[in-house]
């Protein structure tokens, strides 16, 4: 079976802006041929990848006062740590339920706005920061995501399967955890393609 590495999106849910929906169109050529042609698949939407993404807007590793909001703080997006992605990856990888299908992994406790990430941050580690907007025109990259809310704004279809409730065995690692995980061990700096 074929389970293509395109973790982030649901690309054929959203409409991305100029610089990325041209990747995404070419992504969207691939799914038809598969499709097309009769290659047994699974499509996973993983979303964003939480440390990474946690990481770049909290910058846990500076110690400073002001932090970077993008857009009005209010949109929400998906913060799926990247084992459990590794981790659902796996099983979906042997599920024969999931054959032909798209599986997401939108668990509801890692769906959050950079507000409520803010504000969770500021409670853990005691600190209130200042914050620094950065309005959506000045940004494209980060706008599909935290602007937007591309990740969020979809319902799943008929057969569609949701990572969580296929497997809710599986205790994955919410944001709060993960914060706790931040607080005790703070990552080494996260670069991105979009600074």
């Amino acid at each position: 079976r074929f389970l293509p590495s395109n973790f982030r999106v649901e690309e054929d849910r959203v409409n991305p802006l100029p610089p990325f929906q041209a990747v995404l169109d070419k992504k969207r050529k691939i799914r038809r041929k598969i499709e097309a042609v009769g290659i047994p698949y699974t499509f996973v939407s993983a979303n964003c990848f939480g440390a990474y993404f946690v990481n770049y807007l909290l910058r846990s590793y500076e110690k400073k006062n002001n932090i970077t909001v993008y857009g009005n703080s209010d949109t929400k997006a998906v913060l799926n740590y990247e084992e459990d992605i590794a981790m659902y990856t796996i099983k979906v990888a042997n599920d024969p339920r999931t054959c032909n299908r798209v599986v997401t992994y939108p668990p509801s406790k890692n769906i959050i706005s950079q507000n409520e990430l803010i504000s969770l941050w500021e409670q853990k580690g005691g600190q209130n920061f200042r914050k620094e907007f950065v309005a959506e025109e000045e940004i494209v990259n980060l706008s599909d995501v935290f602007v937007r809310g591309d990740l969020v704004n979809f319902e799943l279809r008929e057969n569609d399967l949701e990572a969580s409730s296929l497997y809710p065995d599986y205790n994955y690692t919410s944001i709060h955890k993960l914060l706790d995980i931040f607080l005790a061990n703070p990552p080494t700096p996260a670069s991105a393609a979009f600074e």
